[in-house]
């Protein structure tokens, strides 16, 4: 349970009163010796004395089972402050089933948490795992004395060691099996230091697997688990479901399948707010060191108290598994489409827009004037220009920006054109437009290869469900839209009718909603939505 805000803010008001409280409450004796930067923190609240109702007060709501330094904590740093340290606390529903989980395999000899935040898998496997030592880790002084805390007022403090230190570091090993349990900090890859990016594709390496440097920190602390664990031993990670499907993804995917000895994936919808001040799609990644299972189980709730049992849901083989590039979709279950019903992908290509590479470079302004209209082309280059497409309709191009469009061959332009053309490029490669990773793996950097116009345009990511619209303009799209390419003829009725559905009944559940709220479509998981037949569509049947 979480004590309501307002009751820990009348207890707890600043973080100096939060590190007085947690040291009240047993924090300097539980959990091995003080770090230095813990002690310095301590002193910094060593002139504070809390009333003694208070720590009353707040050892009470700990042994009911609640966090209220936790939830102080939380208060007092924004989501986007505690965001830099990948700092988002774990509802107690969610940290009760991964526990649950861990005690149906094996009743381990150590606990490990590894961005142990308050102690909250700590305090639960203590309780559960009546003999087992706890070794919470954080890289946040304040997080370590909360932790302490926590542990100490639950008697846990004699057989607990709490770590202020990062664990990518961590390689202790002991005799029995350990469980690797928690909620590794979600923090993007610009945040992390060029050095630990090097770490992880060396330590990757040693596994023959590949990493890439845009891989956010919980794909670290994945391989921090496979680098540090041996057999028998198990773990059990809430994440951001982001690695199901992204490139940097691959990782996990391949740890999962390898090292880790991945059993099972429960993606929790953001309804459920398995993150309680990030609207992400979550997921629980179970495995066992050294298991080498044939099938996956995968499963996708939409409130917390369906999680069940983790060890259950949809078995998808390992060769399977092997194959597929995405697995965010294995978690749903095929839905069988009402009769006179298809998925979209039965009408429909849908295909993702082109990828400039700069689009400061490509989409025309100042810096392009004089260049010839036979490389400028109409685009949609924002997805509001689709929302805002008036009932659907794209109909004409004049506020839409240009992307310029050079042919690979620039000898099929007339002689006024290719001097223009010309003057343009030295331009562009000042402006560093040959150099970028996307023009290098061009058949010509200064050719852009903008696909043919769709005839419906979609968006595939925002904080609502996607837009569509007619694209009477003929507009092209760069990637911050899908275009939608029927597979046979659809009359401009049936488009219409087509459109008209599918703004009003795709839901943000169809996609996958990234840390921030952002939903995304991939064109494959759009393809999936199920829409009216054409005979439906243009029949007048009630829709």
């Amino acid at each position: 349970m979480k004590p309501a805000a307002n009751a820990v803010a009348e207890l707890i008001g600043s973080e100096a009163e939060l590190v007085a409280a947690s040291l009240a409450l047993g924090a300097a004796e539980s959990g091995g010796p003080l770090a230095k930067a813990e002690g310095d923190l301590a002193r910094t609240a060593s002139d504070i004395r809390l009333p003694d109702l208070t720590i009353t007060s707040l050892r009470a709501l700990i042994e009911a089972g609640e966090d209220p330094l936790g939830t102080a904590f939380s208060i007092m740093r924004s989501a986007e402050e505690r965001r830099a340290q990948g700092a988002t606390y774990t509802p107690a529903p969610i940290v009760r089933n991964m526990i649950e989980w861990a005690a149906s395999k094996r009743t381990p000899c150590r606990v490990i948490d590894p961005g142990v935040g308050s102690a909250r898998f700590l305090k639960s496997a203590g309780s559960v795992f009546s003999k087992a030592q706890l070794v919470g880790i954080d890289v946040d002084p304040l997080a370590t004395l909360m932790a302490r805390a926590n542990l100490a007022v639950a008697g846990l403090g004699h057989r607990s060691r709490v770590i202020l230190g990062d664990f990518r570091r961590f390689n202790d090993q002991v005799d029995g099996s350990t469980l690797y349990i928690g909620n590794p900090p979600y923090v993007r890859h610009h945040q992390i230091d060029q050095i630990w990016k090097e770490w992880l594709g060396i330590e990757a390496a040693k596994m023959n697997l590949a990493a890439s440097k845009l891989a956010g920190l919980h794909v670290y602390f994945f391989l921090a688990a496979a680098r540090a664990a041996k057999p028998k031993d198990m773990g059990a990670f809430i994440t951001a479901s982001e690695w199901l499907d992204v490139n940097y993804g691959a990782l996990v995917r391949s740890l999962m399948l390898g090292p880790l000895g991945g059993k099972s994936i429960t993606v929790i919808d953001p309804t459920a707010q398995p993150f309680p001040d990030a609207a992400a799609t979550a997921a629980i990644a179970t495995f066992e060191i050294g298991a080498q299972p044939k099938s996956v189980y995968f499963k996708r709730v939409d409130k917390l108290s369906a999680l069940g049992d983790l060890g259950k849901g949809r078995r998808v083989h390992r060769d399977r598994l092997a194959a597929e590039g995405r697995w965010s979709h294995l978690t749903r279950t095929a839905e069988k489409p009402p009769e006179g019903y298809v998925e979209l992908g039965e009408l429909c290509r849908v295909h993702r827009g082109t990828v400039t590479g700069a689009n400061g470079v490509w989409i025309a302004g100042e810096h392009s004037v004089g260049l010839p209209e036979s490389v400028l082309f109409p685009t949609i280059t924002k997805a509001r220009e689709v929302f805002d497409a008036h009932r659907g309709l794209l109909s004409a191009s004049t506020k839409l920006r240009c992307v310029i469009d050079i042919p690979p061959d620039l000898d099929q332009l007339d002689t006024a054109d290719r001097k223009a053309v010309d003057r343009f490029l030295k331009v562009a490669r000042a402006m560093g437009a040959s150099s970028g990773y996307v023009a290098r793996h061009r058949k010509a950097w200064w050719s852009v290869g903008l696909r043919s116009a769709a005839p419906i345009v979609s968006t595939y990511m925002a904080r609502r469900p996607p837009g569509f619209a007619i694209n009477k303009a003929d507009a092209r799209h760069i990637n911050i839209a899908h275009g939608l390419y029927p597979r046979d003829h659809l009359s401009e009725k049936a488009k219409r009718a087509l459109v008209d559905f599918l703004q009003t009944n795709i839901s943000q559940k169809s996609g996958r909603t990234y840390a921030g709220g952002l939903t995304k479509f991939e064109p494959r998981e759009m393809e999936r939505v199920i829409v009216p037949s054409p005979d439906l569509l243009t029949g007048g049947v009630a829709l």
